[in-house]
């Protein structure tokens, strides 16, 4: 029985008996366990009135599993020899009408509308696809596997060995859960690592802030995460970046710069405020992110020019 049992049975053992040379360039693992898969499926919630949005769909054991609950499936593939198979095993099944393949890179793509996005995640474009996403925001939620270090950095919580800027960028934008742990002989061919499942929902409303602003601070705090704050501030290519801003700042705002302003006393003033100078970014939570923003903001300070 297991994933094949339905339709397009007889073209998936094909494949496998030709066996496609998968392609380690996209990253290409196909997942082979039928309880994973399934799981995977349930975790999605996925309503009869839904469209799904796949990516890197394989030899297309998910993309079944998917068209038996969605009302439509849209799966991005870059690699045409998969497309070949996706569309020989759905061929002549009720559920080819239900499917729209879109040939191509999803980074480099428009992302469809969709209510969901299930997905074993290539490796290679986990970050930037995970970005992409939660700046897309129209959808209910998604359901990914990725390497398991990938998947722990998206829901490690302040203090945690592996909390870092991916961390705290995704959870001020979306709610993050571990879902499943999925070891490597459930893939062919096994990658060298454990994955793991992460599900994810937009926060709603989002948050009111200015996204480069925040990106300008955390990229500043997680480059050296295990250091102090003032030690942060005090490094000279800071220094020299918060100075160019915020004369720049200045200038665009007909704001009168002091004859005495004094960068660094105002930095040191604002971790004063926050009583924030003595801690280490590897701590901090994202409330505390937004309030030092909020501080250096207050001081016309500000992390984008």
């Amino acid at each position: 029985s297991g994933i094949n049992a339905e339709y397009g049975n007889s073209s998936a053992q094909q494949a496998v008996r030709q066996s496609i040379t998968f392609n380690k360039d996209f990253g290409q693992h196909i997942l082979r366990n039928p309880m994973v898969v399934q799981s995977i499926v349930d975790k999605a919630a996925i309503k009869s009135s839904d469209v799904v949005m796949e990516i890197g769909p394989g030899t297309g054991n998910l993309t079944a599993k998917l068209l038996e609950k969605a009302k439509k499936v849209i799966a991005f593939e870059i690699d045409p020899r998969m497309v070949a198979e996706l569309r020989k095993r759905f061929m002549g099944t009720p559920y080819m009408s239900k499917l729209e393949i879109i040939v191509g890179d999803c980074i480099k793509s428009d992302f469809p509308e969709f209510d969901v996005c299930v997905a074993n995640m290539p490796y290679q474009i986990s970050s930037p696809f995970v970005f992409k996403l939660l700046l897309h925001r129209k959808f209910r939620c998604a359901v990914l596997m990725f390497q398991k270090e990938f998947a722990e950095r998206l829901y490690a919580k302040p203090g945690d060995k592996l909390y870092c800027r991916l961390s705290a960028n995704t959870q001020l934008m979306a709610r993050v859960a571990h879902v499943l742990k999925v070891g490597k002989n459930n893939f062919k061919p096994p990658p060298k690592v454990d994955s793991s499942v992460v599900r994810i929902e937009p926060m709603n409303p989002m948050p009111k802030i200015n996204f480069v602003e925040w990106d300008g601070l955390t990229r500043i705090l997680f480059t050296r995460k295990n250091k102090t704050l003032s030690a942060i501030f005090k490094s000279k290519s800071v220094i020299e970046l918060l100075t160019k801003n915020y004369q720049i700042y200045c200038s665009l705002n007909e704001v009168m710069v002091p004859e005495d302003f004094d960068i660094k006393a105002t930095i040191s003033n604002v971790l004063e405020e926050c009583n924030f100078g003595d801690t280490r970014s590897r701590t901090m939570s994202n409330d505390q992110f937004l309030k030092l923003l909020e501080r250096f903001n207050s001081h016309n300070i500000h992390f984008s020019s």
